[in-house]
């Protein structure tokens, strides 16, 4: 399939190679966020590659430069659209011509404003790009808005809150609905839509049933949903009313979305030879096991024990030619080959790996003799002598340094013992298949080890309450005093009732039952690696027609039977340990699978996503013979996971990513106000006079030129929008193309 992060590539590449000035050369000029999303997928000399003389930031001073053409790479700010005016106005000609390319799609009243400006003469083309999202791996994408695991499920301060969250969620989710329309432009897919409806709770946080807030039943007759379209202002598409759901909410606005995006794009999708794809919205409730639960796969255990920055940032230390240590940060991405290659095996898989293919490297490239490294010790020794083979020894390095971390923490942590009960609670069977009856007896001793760090004793407990459905008030107030508790720890096992979890059960209660349950197999490969993420199932009875319909019924048009895909059936593989010698749970992709046009499957996941889900985005892709792409708000790691739950229900106060809280509502505001605010840099201030202006670094053809540095985003008010233009459609089919 094609990589995410090539398709966005490809996207930003033919927006500059589009512009081709008779000069040749060309400036581009960028906002914080865009020059961001464009660093993620190209380095600045691909850039400069295509003609490109100098990288400017529109909110620094910039030398006006008439003689050259611009591409603006921007987001669709108010502010933006004031600063590219501005460019043009009282007399000034920044440049020669501007050519404007918009991450997101440009509001009505905005296109208004720029053909009414005067800057219009010398726009020659715009053009709605569809990338604001960040393509994490070839299958995987996030928004970036951890934010809103707390507007989502944090319950409102007080009665009064209760309109004021909901605006905040419903303006989160809107946000959310933009990105995955982004998603289905950038991989060419309409897709049908399906969406979680929980049966065993009730909504929740500021969608929960609340006497105050509730909206009337609407007529009979009436349906639920009333979309309200204006042209040229943003409308709530959407009324208040009883049994709506996070993942309801979000699969019906991006509906609506794709709807509008098709009204004006009526060959959507061009040429598009897959059969129709499906997107599924689902949220964090649905699986609440996976996040708790340590994993033993290469990303996933890395991400889970050692400090590794969003995901990809790891500093280790290097041991240089001369035998000095020195600090070095490493990128984990797809540019890295031995890490796509090993990041979703098992740890113990993937170390044999690292150390064969080591053993062949050095047999191939440095005329090695002798046995070969047999483990993880001699292969560092033996790398300390390689300093002519610099690029790949700091990629064995690197790898080397990671496996050694996460198994000295495996030993030292006690995670075989912890990780049996985790897995005895979130799948209710021992590794026999039989009933768990010694859960107590071998997590006591856990709980009060001195050895064992809370934050597992806060996952083990958090699992034991869901596999228990709740436990009496006495039993859990014993069990938070064998862990030593803190205040706070106590709060993150108490907030899973936030995400519709019963953890306080009396003697008459009785077990909900659940419908979506993970599928019981006898064909694991690993002891400790039992449990699969629900999403699996969901996946798999989607592609077997088996998914129930109640739980996740469609938006709007639904495939017929007769069109629907089946699900292929796949070999299964023997039972082995974390401690088998010879792990045989890899399969390799089916011979020709990768040139076989696949239907694609899309998952989003409001709330975060964990990296066992998105492994199995990967996995299933070749048991299922599917495309299936993964996204969501955020990825979380359990440590992450279980600090946001600490403070969830005071609305992410002192967390990283809302430490002030949730913060008042702010009420009905259009939805291009909340956008302004989320885009918001300040300009920086002009050269003092009489004092000339600083020469800025300019460079020759062919030479890198830096962009000014840019400031952080700070909040602001809105732009009032306003001007209409007499003749815009005339100057759309002159020099605007979407």
């Amino acid at each position: 399939m094609t990589s995410l992060i090539q398709a966005v590539r490809a996207k930003f590449l033919d927006a500059i190679r589009s512009v081709n000035p008779p000069g040749r050369w060309k400036i581009l000029v960028v906002d914080e966020h865009s020059q961001q999303l464009l660093g993620s997928v190209l380095k600045q000399y691909d850039i400069l590659e295509e003609n490109v003389t100098l990288i400017e930031a529109i909110t620094s001073y910039r030398e006006p430069q008439p003689t050259m053409e611009a591409v603006y790479l921007l987001m669709p700010t108010s502010h933006n659209v004031d600063r590219i005016i501005r460019d043009f106005a009282d007399g000034r000609q920044q440049y020669g011509a501007a050519h404007l390319f918009f991450i997101d799609p440009l509001a009505e009243p905005l296109f208004e404003k720029l053909t009414a400006s005067p800057a219009e003469p010398f726009l020659k083309a715009l053009q709605e790009l569809y990338i604001n999202f960040w393509a994490l791996e070839a299958q995987v994408f996030s928004i970036k808005r951890p934010g809103a695991f707390f507007t989502a499920y944090s319950p409102p301060r007080n009665d009064a809150a209760f309109r004021s969250s909901r605006d905040q969620l419903e303006e989160e989710l809107r946000y959310a609905s933009k990105m995955l329309v982004n998603i289905c432009v950038t991989v060419n897919e309409d897709p049908y839509i399906r969406y979680y409806l929980p049966t065993h709770h009730p909504p929740l946080g500021p969608l929960r049933p609340h006497a105050s807030t509730r909206a009337p039943p609407p007529p009979e007759g009436s349906g639920r949903w009333r979309t309200q379209l204006a042209r040229g202002q943003e409308a709530r598409a959407y009324e208040s009313a009883e049994g709506d759901y996070v993942s309801k909410l979000l699969a019906f606005m991006v509906q609506q979305g794709l709807d509008e995006y098709k009204k004006a794009n009526p060959d959507f999708p061009k040429d598009n030879t897959r059969p129709r794809s499906t997107l599924i919205v689902t949220d964090r409730t649905m699986d609440t096991m996976a996040p708790f639960l340590h994993e033993f796969t290469y990303q996933a255990m890395a991400n889970d024990l050692l400090p590794i920055e969003n995901g990809s940032k790891y500093t280790y230390k290097f041991q240089t030619a001369v035998g000095a240590f020195e600090d070095k940060t490493a990128t984990l991405s797809d540019a890295d080959s031995v890490w796509t290659d090993v990041r979703h095996m098992h740890m113990r898989e993937a170390i044999d790996k690292l150390m064969a293919d080591f053993n062949q490297f050095m047999q191939d490239n440095a005329g090695f003799k002798g046995e070969g490294a047999v483990n993880l010790n001699d292969m560092k020794d033996m790398l300390a002598n390689l300093p002519q083979f610099q690029e790949q020894r700091e990629k064995f390095s690197l790898h080397l340094n990671i496996a050694q971390e996460c198994m000295g923490i495996f030993e030292r942590a006690k995670l075989p013992a912890i990780a049996t009960v985790e897995q005895n609670c979130a799948t209710g069977v021992t590794a026999e298949g039989k009933t768990p009856k010694t859960l107590v007896e071998e997590m006591v001793p856990l709980l009060d080890g001195r050895d064992v760090h809370n934050i597992n004793k806060v996952r083990i407990i958090a699992l034991y309450i869901q596999h228990r459905d709740g436990v009496p008030d006495e039993d859990r107030r014993r069990l938070y005093q064998h862990a030593r508790l803190s205040l706070a720890e106590q709060d993150a096992v108490n907030a899973l009732v936030h995400l519709g979890l019963r953890i306080s059960r009396g003697p008459t209660d009785k077990d909900i039952k659940k419908k979506l349950k993970q599928k019981t197999s006898t064909d694991e490969e690993y002891d400790l690696s039992r449990y699969k993420p629900l999403l699996r199932t969901v996946l798999e009875d989607h592609v077997g027609n088996k998914l129930d319909p109640t739980m996740f019924p469609y938006v709007k048009d639904q495939p017929s039977l007769a069109a629907a895909p089946s699900l292929r059936a796949t070999p299964s593989t023997g039972a082995t340990s974390l401690r088998s010698a010879k792990p045989s749970w890899h399969r390799a992709a089916r011979p020709g699978a990768s040139s076989e046009v696949k239907p694609r499957l899309l998952v989003f996941v409001v709330g975060g996503m964990t990296y066992s889900e998105m492994r199995e985005a990967y996995l299933l892709s070749k048991s299922l013979n599917k495309d299936i792409i993964i996204g969501s708000t955020h990825a979380a790691t359990p440590r992450e996971f279980v600090d946001d739950l600490k403070v969830l229900e005071i609305g992410g106060v002192g967390s990283r990513a809302l430490p002030n809280g949730l913060g008042e509502g702010r009420g009905q505001r259009p939805f291009q106000e909340f956008y302004d605010e989320l885009y918001f840099t300040r300009d920086a201030p002009p050269p003092q006079a009489p004092a000339p202006p600083a020469p800025q670094s300019r460079a020759q053809p062919g030479r890198a030129a830096h962009p000014s540095p840019i400031p952080s985003y700070a909040s602001g008010n809105s732009t009032n929008l306003s001007g209409a233009a007499a003749e815009k459609e005339k100057k759309k089919k002159r020099f605007f193309h979407f």
